[in-house]
């Protein structure tokens, strides 16, 4: 065993972390109430709440430099899931260990949890008045152009040059066209960048990482933590192996105990085991997770339709809290359609709150388990060309969902249509939907013409839909 991996039984060792204080000397109370301001502001997608991290955490309060920033927010990029919440994970565990990560971890999906839950009663229990049909409505259009957006966004950061563009173009046409499933995709994007990463070929050597975030520069030895690594951030294998062990029952005992109590039929078995599947795989961002999510609760377990998947992704985006906030809404609808014995409310909130726990307990598996050893990972070239294609590959997923978001938008009908050996819905142009239409090109005019922000746009479009609903409600 390396020394770097030696197993150190001595007093700075992250298991007695719990109560000892901290070399910086940021009271670990003080920094609860930064984290909460945090999660209060966290509106605007991965980007918006990475930004709100850096502005908070390194240019006003000074914990990190921007170096050590960016090496954690690299790291972060490489775990399935939601990196803005790793990265809030990250740092807390950083400035004050394992309850600093917990807290802060926790606190970054609290507002939104409770949010996205208070929002999904209203919607099954009010969703038919006028004024809340016609809020959704209004969301829909704004939401397709927020989606476009992160197309161009993803698409200018990523796709450097034209093998990386030829990768995002494969995985459109490879989902799009062949419903290839969205794991499969990454792997295979995965193998081609860390082959190519080993074979030293540069057009994969560019893709992937993260330019410089703020607009000030606070460098490490001037932050509070300072140059040095923390003694309990440091590589223990011991420590590493028992925090993963804690976390691997948390996640996967519930879900062995509802597989084996209820049988793989049951909603609660189904929603466990496939929201545990998509915390693994789901590389790539909020938007890749979507299509992901979409295309197997859509298409495979009918748990919500198309148009109700664009409202999830509408009450996402306008509450605070990471995107993937939105995989709550499905579970918890598709507990409400299949309750069993339980009250559907209860069934469905209990199925949110299930969705919730595996979504996010692997979070905090891969921060402990893999955070002490990022250096590592931020050297290797192969990994960073791997991360690059599949970066690359998730723009065409992205495409995919705003694809498929925009048929569904715009219009009423799709006819199944043989292509190349694939079955593709193409529009009934007769039944484009032009209230819809003409509220999305309003919205894309307010966002890329006038860059306007996004909760701006989503709520002038859902309240231009209320009074689109109101005003045909009283013809």
């Amino acid at each position: 065993m390396s020394h770097d991996l030696s197993v150190r039984a001595d007093a700075d060792s992250p298991p007695a972390s719990l109560g000892r204080s901290t070399a910086h000397g940021e009271p670990f109370g003080e920094a609860m109430k930064v984290w909460t301001r945090v999660a209060a502001l966290s509106f605007g997608g991965p980007a918006g709440q990475i930004a709100v991290m850096h502005r908070i955490i390194v240019e006003e309060k000074k914990w990190i430099g921007e170096n050590r920033f960016l090496q954690a927010l690299n790291y972060c990029t490489l775990l399935p899931g939601p990196e803005a919440q790793q990265l809030a994970t990250y740092i807390g565990w950083l400035m004050h260990r394992t309850r600093g990560g917990l807290f802060a971890g926790t606190l970054f999906v609290l507002p939104g949890l409770l949010s996205i839950m208070a929002l999904s009663w209203i919607y099954v229990l009010l969703g038919k008045l006028t004024i809340v049909e016609g809020l959704f409505f209004g969301l829909k259009a704004a939401v397709l152009v927020i989606v476009i957006e992160a197309v161009l966004r993803v698409g200018k950061r990523a796709l450097r040059n034209n093998v990386l563009v030829a990768l995002a173009a494969l995985s459109f046409i490879a989902i799009f066209f062949y419903d290839v499933p969205f794991p499969i995709i990454v792997l295979g994007a995965g193998l081609i960048g860390y082959a190519g990463g080993v074979a030293g070929y540069r057009p994969l050597l560019a893709g992937g990482g993260h330019g410089k975030v703020g607009a000030r520069q606070v460098v490490d030895r001037d932050s509070l933590l300072g140059e040095e690594t923390p003694e309990h951030a440091r590589p223990n294998l011991r420590w590493s192996l028992s925090i993963a062990a804690v976390f691997l029952a948390l996640w996967l005992v519930p879900v062995a105990l509802l597989y084996v109590g209820l049988g793989g039929g049951n909603v609660f078995s189904q929603i466990a085991v496939f929201f545990s599947k998509m915390a693994i795989v789901t590389f790539g961002g909020a938007y890749a997770v979507l299509a992901y999510v979409a295309q197997q609760a859509v298409e495979h377990y009918h748990w919500v339709t198309p148009s109700e998947m664009l409202d999830g992704l509408g009450l996402a985006e306008t509450t605070p809290g990471p995107l993937i906030m939105v995989t709550q809404f499905v579970g918890f609808l598709a507990a409400w359609r299949e309750p069993g014995s339980l009250p559907p409310l209860l069934a469905a909130t209990l199925g949110g709150l299930l969705t919730t726990w595996v979504t996010f307990v692997p979070c905090f598996l891969w921060i402990f388990f893999g955070a002490p050893f990022v250096e590592a990972l931020r050297a290797n070239r192969a990994l960073g060309a791997a991360l690059g294609a599949i970066t690359a590959a998730v723009v065409g997923v992205i495409l995919n969902l705003a694809v498929w978001f925009a048929l569904h938008v715009l219009f009423a009908k799709l006819v199944p249509t043989p292509f190349l050996g694939a079955s593709v819905l193409v529009p009934f142009l007769a039944s484009v939907d032009w209230p819809s239409l003409i509220l999305a090109a309003a919205a894309a005019v307010a966002i890329f013409r006038f860059r306007l922000g996004m909760i701006p746009v989503l709520l002038a479009s859902a309240l231009a839909g209320m009074a689109y609903h109101l005003a045909i409600g009283l013809v």
